[in-house]
């Protein structure tokens, strides 16, 4: 067995401002309907969850660096982030299976100013 790793942390103002000037654009090269649902329902804070989600999925690359062939190998959309009823975030995969992945575990938090990721997985080299 293997471990890998992956971190990000990002300033929520360049989130909100690749969104705001970008719009739509931005938004759905990133982020899954789901995704976009659950940001927008933030409201006020709703910057704070976008960055959060756009931190989870450079940490989710990161942490898969090691299994996937190229970083073309996979897209923004192909990892989503959902929550459970606890609240707890956890990665759905989307047209992408990882059989050598036997366990993966995600972490977000966020304040005013940054968004922080981390992705631990545990996989089998083949």
């Amino acid at each position: 067995m293997n471990i890998s790793c992956g971190t990000d942390i990002i300033e929520i103002d360049r989130i909100k401002e690749s969104i705001e000037g970008l719009k739509e654009k931005f938004i759905n090269k990133i982020y899954t309907d789901c995704e976009i649902q659950y940001c927008e329902s933030k409201k006020n804070v709703k910057y704070q969850h976008y960055a959060a989600r756009f931190a989870a999925k450079e940490a989710i690359f990161k942490a898969l660096s090691n299994i996937l062939k190229d970083k073309y190998a996979m897209d923004w959309k192909d990892a989503e982030i959902l929550n459970d009823k606890t609240g707890k975030p956890y990665i759905h995969f989307i047209n992408k299976r990882f059989d050598q992945i036997k366990s993966i575990d995600i972490s977000i938090s966020h304040c005013k100013q940054y968004a922080v990721a981390n992705v631990v997985v545990i996989y089998e080299s083949y």
